[in-house]
């Protein structure tokens, strides 16, 4: 009884002090942030693990051949998709963020190659969504489902679903069913080439489709936004809105008469506020509110061509464009405006090969990591003034990244 005396005791301490009992469990935490770049090399098949911080590489990930790379939603795992070689490797990121309701834990471990190799003819897109991967094939007549959970404990099983056939396409997890590109099929193609897309269609966890298939001519650009998702097509963009028991339901926001001739066919979504950003050509971008009826969209012309862009989603007004002038923009996303502009690498032309190396964003807690793959660095820029605050050399030539990390409690 004593033991329970004294608890008491100090309870009762506590409470005249005015001092909260959860100080106690909070005093032997610790909290701790970090962030890592992943970054593929242009000229070698490798991707690095840099520590933001130090500048220090942690991790070198040998691959089979050039790499574009993907983040998953959650930030633990880094796909190294390579198509040209049919395969694709998974990296962890050596971080995990888990919620406490007032307050998140992060673990942090090495980054680390995952055993569990993804092969397919010509792997294309990656998106995830909860613990759903899917992997889409431009080559075969399907898309694959794993785990995430399931890569990371090196026993993954994978699913495969039929795609109608082989196109350039995405598939998107939504809880139990799928939104999956549709090929066109009756569209004349020469030999060697594979059929444009059409359209978009819901399919559940048994593979059946459902519903009707939604018209999307030349679908290309997915993001998803809060509840929402977004695919850019020559008519609109085509949102997809959580739809219960029988699947999302689609609605084409069509572009309307107060744009000029143009499309979008690369999306990005808000986190914190419901929103997307689409180019819009080369030299413009596009705000896109699907819940606006007045005005679902707002164009901003940029000085030249867009090179890269991104949002950032701890400050939800900012989103930047890279233009081929190697000038940064920030746009305010509620006023629809540029507010800032500051030239941070030299001019990277877009005319050449599209897979020349060229500048690429990736954002890290209010700084940009900007690849300048002519000159072997990243250069880390501050999200609110856009000055350079220093660079981190990098071997051979760094251009596609990804910025994992956070903050949290370590207990």
């Amino acid at each position: 009884m004593s033991h329970l005396l004294r608890a008491a005791g100090l309870s009762a301490m506590l409470l005249a002090s005015g001092a909260p009992l959860m100080s106690i469990a909070h005093a032997e935490e610790e909290n701790a942030e970090t962030w890592r770049l992943f970054v593929a090399d242009h000229s070698l098949p490798v991707v690095r693990a840099i520590d933001m911080a130090s500048g220090k590489e942690i991790g070198r990930f040998d691959l089979e051949g050039y790499a574009a790379l993907s983040l998953s939603e959650s930030g633990e795992t880094v796909f190294a998709v390579q198509g040209d070689e049919n395969i694709i490797h998974a990296i962890s990121t050596g971080i995990a963020l888990s919620d406490h309701g007032e307050h998140r834990d992060i673990e942090i471990n090495e980054p680390k190659l995952l055993s569990t190799v993804i092969r397919g003819q010509k792997p294309g897109h990656v998106v995830t969504h909860d613990d759903q991967v899917a992997v889409f094939y431009d080559r075969e007549q399907k898309f694959d489902l794993v785990s995430e959970d399931a890569l990371a404990g090196g026993n993954a099983q994978l699913k495969a679903f039929d795609t109608i056939a082989a196109h350039h396409g995405v598939a998107v997890p939504v809880r139990n069913h799928f939104l999956v590109s549709m090929p066109n099929i009756e569209a004349p193609v020469k030999e060697g080439e594979l059929p444009p897309r059409r359209g978009l269609r819901v399919v559940n966890d048994e593979g059946s489709q459902v519903g009707e298939v939604a018209a999307c001519t030349g679908l290309h650009g997915e993001a998803t936004s809060a509840r929402l998702v977004g695919f850019g097509c020559e008519e609109g963009v085509l949102i997809a809105r959580p739809g219960g028991m029988d699947g999302p339901k689609l609605e084409m926001l069509r572009y309307g008469d107060t744009l000029p001739k143009g499309k979008v066919s690369t999306l990005l979504g808000g986190k914190s506020m419901q929103f997307f950003l689409g180019n819009y050509g080369e030299d413009k971008v596009v705000l896109i509110d699907p819940d606006s009826a007045d005005e679902p969209y707002r164009l901003i012309e940029l000085p030249t061509r867009r090179v890269d862009f991104a949002l950032d989603p701890a400050e939800p007004r900012n989103a930047y464009v890279l233009t081929e002038d190697g000038k940064l923009h920030l746009i305010d996303v509620v006023k629809g405006e540029i507010v800032k502009s500051e030239t941070v690498t030299e001019p990277y032309s877009k005319d050449g090969h599209w897979r020349d190396p060229r500048p690429r964003i990736a954002v890290a807690d209010g700084k940009l990591a900007i690849t300048d793959p002519r000159n072997g660095l990243i250069r880390v820029v501050d999200g609110s003034s856009l000055k350079e605050e220093r660079t981190i050399a990098v071997a051979g030539q760094p251009f596609a990244l990804v910025a994992a990390g956070g903050s949290g409690a370590v207990h």
